[in-house]
């Protein structure tokens, strides 16, 4: 049985999308890491139709009407540039239409793939798809994105090594890493980041990237965070190797090195800290045996030890 309250809510909706639409079914969609994510099927004389609710958590000081303004507004910047994302349909920044702040989005079918059959072809998508994103052009009026180099960095606002990177063994010398570099970090251009791209956000059919989901944090500051940010997981789960095929396919999209790299994969590091495990979607098939828990634990603090000692390299040449 509907709620009585989600009943109404799904009948809001239909009468903004469509006259005369009859409501089938609302379920859950798998993949909702911190929000609440619904597929709504309804009817309408053209035929079965399917959209996307989402209604987002209250975390940490966030503004959620502002959250999904800026959601909403990241997807139609999408659409504009060809990103294979989901269309938004409604904004509900009161929450007065869904009973809480949140989108309504187009359904874009397809699956996360943790096993690609072609690696070669898997890994050159994302980096196609990641360096079309950086080429959208940041101007004047997307004053609805956040600062994405001072909300990647937010573990260093409270001055000392927060709790979840203390508990890590190697999470104070990272601090202290990002701590250190950050004044030196060389100037880039803007771009459009995604803050959060990593196989849980990702939607693929017959090899191909479908969509790119969970704009919420959509950002303007170094694309570099995006390319550290999804190296992280691949290193987890397939070694350097895969993480450097990636960037390798995104430097050859993009046609030039990426800048301050070793600082941003550092960064990205303490939103996987204490259990970087934790964060990789495939959760369940490491249960199951898929991947090794204690492997992925080795491949992050590998991966760390790399940036950690080039870091170090640019840290003595800075102070030559």
């Amino acid at each position: 049985m509907i709620k009585k309250q989600h009943s109404e809510i799904y009948s809001n909706i239909l009468s903004q999308l469509a006259d005369g639409a009859t409501f089938q079914e609302a379920r859950p969609l798998p993949g909702s890491f911190s929000n609440e994510t619904t597929l709504l099927t309804y009817e309408t004389a053209a035929g079965c139709q399917q959209v996307v609710v989402r209604r987002y958590a209250v975390f940490g000081s966030y503004n959620r009407g502002e959250k999904a303004e800026r959601e909403f507004k990241a997807l139609a910047l999408c659409q504009q540039h060809n990103i294979p994302a989901p269309t938004p349909l409604l904004l509900d920044k009161s929450g007065a239409l869904l009973g809480s702040p949140g989108i309504v989005t187009s359904f874009v079918p397809g699956r996360q793939q943790i096993r690609p059959p072609d690696e070669a072809t898997w890994v050159a998508e994302l980096a196609h798809t990641l360096a079309r994103i950086h080429a959208i052009p940041i101007t004047a009026e997307k004053a609805f994105l956040l600062n994405g180099n001072q909300e990647v960095t937010w573990f260093l606002n409270g001055g000392s090594v927060t709790e979840a990177m203390a508990r890590h063994p190697d999470g104070t010398a990272v601090w202290h890493a990002v701590h250190d570099l950050l004044p030196t970090i060389r100037p880039v251009s803007s771009a459009l980041m995604h803050v959060d791209f990593w196989n849980g956000n990702l939607l693929w059919q017959d090899q191909r990237l479908t969509a790119v989901l969970d704009w919420e944090e959509a950002s303007f500051g170094d694309p570099a965070y995006d390319v550290a940010y999804l190296r992280h997981e691949l290193a987890m789960l397939g070694g350097a190797r895969l993480a450097d095929a990636f960037l390798a396919a995104y430097v050859a999209e993009n046609g030039r090195p990426v800048d301050n790299l070793a600082f941003w994969e550092l960064t990205a590091a303490a939103r996987f800290m204490p259990d970087p495990e934790g964060m990789i979607p495939e959760w369940q098939a490491l249960q199951a045996g898929t991947y090794e828990v204690a492997a992925v634990q080795q491949n992050f603090r590998s991966f760390l030890a790399s940036a950690l000692k080039r870091a170090g390299a640019t840290m003595e040449k800075n102070s030559d």
